[in-house]
């Protein structure tokens, strides 16, 4: 099925065209600029902590600030947050975070102007159940969530208020995973659901998200419902909101967030974002005012001659390069995506290899024979497809196109069989005094698109001079874009109010504790909103369950129950050792 959605294959595109969705004095869509959000940590019912923390937010650039409503009580004390706000001159739009509790929402459109319901838990309860749905009972389940559904939408309609069906890869209902399993589709199907309703009642002022830990389902699902809105229709062009949920904090938070983010924006999807970081909301606003401001599309504006596109937008599959030996290193299918250096860089480094650990150069540019062309050229990918041999093909530096452009051209002209050397930047970086974010924002985004599109078996750094911090940059990418896994994973969440725990120290703690343990992923969540769908994929979870108390999961199943929360990193270790994932961490030298 040809994709009615546009990516960037041969130069500049269009920003997706979306209804205007007002949420209060904020317009979201159309063409206005993408919005930045983020959401307050501390408990709701703590207002003096709430209307301050917001006011940090608005006051470093934050334009809507979400604030979670987990019972009716805290829904209600949204009144007095928000009279606190405008009493100090303060119009920051507030968004109601709801989970579980339909009555806790109805209670918060009272006071806010926009309510966020998540389609796996508004009216569904998850049990990891497994059954077979006939249509009529499907039909059945569709109708129980349509009561539960149509308070809310009629309250918002009456009031103004407007509503984000916000469908989480975690917690995707029991009904939608036995139909359509843990999926891009199920996202999808998921929210579709809740639109339907809200339509069949003339409500059109929402706007969708399709949050993921993994970059790869996210921006699958994103395209995803982006082409199923072309399809439906031209009145289902409903802005998008955009964001890569627990993506963690420090270096590792800001890359899994530009590949996610960024890449989608590059192609014209997204109308709002929030950068979840576990570390204070505050620092969450420059990463995503970057991220807007370096890969947001315009609205309108020329577009590029479309091309076919050599991977499907909504399903991985990774490129099937011929696995060959590039300087006595394997490349290819079947081998994890190689890290390369220029001559230059090697030899600042050559003397302390043996101190870098993980961040190892495997293979010098220079000795490596790299193809550089310009897909564009005719004569040259006709002679390269020609050629018997396999190579190492790379875009050459300096030509006019995008790097991502650039680099789907590529893997569509040439033969599949010449494996891809992937650039950060087609402009090496001469300015050893720039902006270390806008780099590593740049390279995850550029090399982290691709990677999720399936494209790329070896990655080059070009923006960054400083040789072990390219190094490094370009291994973290690979791990956050899940192509390559060379240190422990950790899926975290930001804070917010519902959460049991101190995220930011206890983050810390088991990052202390289990850093050495290459190629073990580790769900640390602060509460059980997403915790056992987002840790599907994790070896084990980290969970808070009460005040004080802790749960620990192998996958999602748990299997330690209230622990206290001063004992739980060190009972962390000892299931890890249980299950035969242990390994002391390395003496010092």
């Amino acid at each position: 099925m040809t994709p009615a959605l546009r990516l960037q294959t041969s130069g500049p595109v269009r920003r997706r065209r979306t209804r205007v969705v007002r949420v209060g004095g904020v317009a979201i869509g159309g063409e206005n600029p993408v919005r930045i959000q983020s959401m307050i940590t501390c408990d709701t019912m703590d207002t003096a902590a709430s209307i301050q923390q917001t006011l940090d937010l608005a006051a470093v650039g934050c334009e809507i600030v979400r604030i979670t409503a987990p019972t009716v009580k805290d829904a209600r004390n949204l009144e007095f947050i928000k009279a606190g706000l405008r009493e100090r001159g303060c119009e920051v739009p507030i968004v109601a975070d709801i989970h579980f509790k339909p009555d806790a929402a109805t209670e918060a459109a009272r006071w806010v102007e926009k309510v966020r319901v998540n389609p796996g838990n508004f009216a569904d309860s998850k049990k990891f159940a497994v059954k077979e749905y006939t249509d009529e009972q499907y039909a059945a389940e569709l109708e129980r969530i349509r009561e539960r559904f149509t308070p809310l939408v009629l309250q918002c309609k009456e009031r103004g208020v407007s509503i984000r069906i916000g469908t989480n890869h975690g917690s995707l209902s029991d009904r939608i995973m036995n139909r359509y399993g843990d999926t891009p589709l199920g996202m999808v199907e998921s929210a579709l659901e809740f639109a339907r309703i809200a339509r069949s009642l003339d409500f059109h002022d929402f706007i969708f998200s399709m949050k993921s830990s993994n970059p790869k389902v996210m921006i699958n699902a994103y395209r995803l419902l982006a082409d199923r809105l072309e399809r439906e229709g031209p009145d289902w062009n409903y802005p998008l909101h955009l964001g890569v949920t627990e993506a963690g904090d420090g270096e590792d938070g800001r890359i899994k967030s530009a590949i996610g983010i960024g890449s989608l924006l590059r192609d014209g999807i997204g109308d709002t974002v929030r950068v979840s970081l576990t570390e204070d909301s505050v620092h969450e606003i420059p990463v995503a005012r970057a991220l807007v401001e370096l890969c947001a599309a315009p609205v309108g504006g020329p577009e590029g001659d479309p091309v076919p596109l050599a991977f499907d937008p909504f399903t991985y599959r990774r490129r099937g390069s011929a696995r060959m030996m590039v300087s006595d290193v394997a490349v290819g299918l079947g081998e994890v995506p190689r890290v390369i250096v220029r001559q230059n860089t090697f030899d600042q480094i050559a003397h302390k290899l043996e101190r870098m650990g993980d961040f190892q150069p495997e293979i010098v540019y220079e000795q490596a024979g790299v193809r550089e062309i310009d897909p564009r050229d005719d004569e040259a990918v006709r002679a390269l497809n020609a050629d018997a041999k396999n190579y190492l093909v790379t875009v050459r530096d300096g030509i006019d196109l995008p790097v991502v452009a650039a680099y789907r051209l590529l893997a569509a002209r040439v033969d599949e069989r010449h494996p891809v050397l992937l650039k950060d930047t087609l402009t090496p970086s001469t300015d050893p005094q720039k902006d270390f974010l806008r780099t590593l924002l740049v390279a995850a985004v550029n090399i982290g698109a691709l990677l999720c599109d399936g494209i790329g078996d070896a990655v080059l750094i070009q923006g960054e001079e400083a040789p072990g911090q390219s190094l490094r940059l370009a291994y973290n990418i690979l791990q956050a874009a899940g192509s390559r896994v060379f240190k422990t994973d950790y899926v975290a969440c930001p804070s917010c109010g519902r959460t049991l725990f101190n995220l930011q120290d206890t983050t810390a703690k088991i990052r202390a504790s289990t850093g050495h343990l290459k190629g073990v992923k580790i769900a640390i969540m602060g509460c059980i909103v997403n915790g056992p769908g987002e840790m599907a994929d994790a070896d084990f979870g980290y969970v808070g369950g009460a005040p004080g108390k802790v749960n620990l999961y192998v996958g999602k199943q748990a299997v330690k129950f209230n622990i206290p929360e001063t004992e739980a990193v060190a009972r962390l270790t000892d299931l890890i050792r249980e299950h035969g994932r242990w390994v002391d961490a390395p003496t010092p030298s």
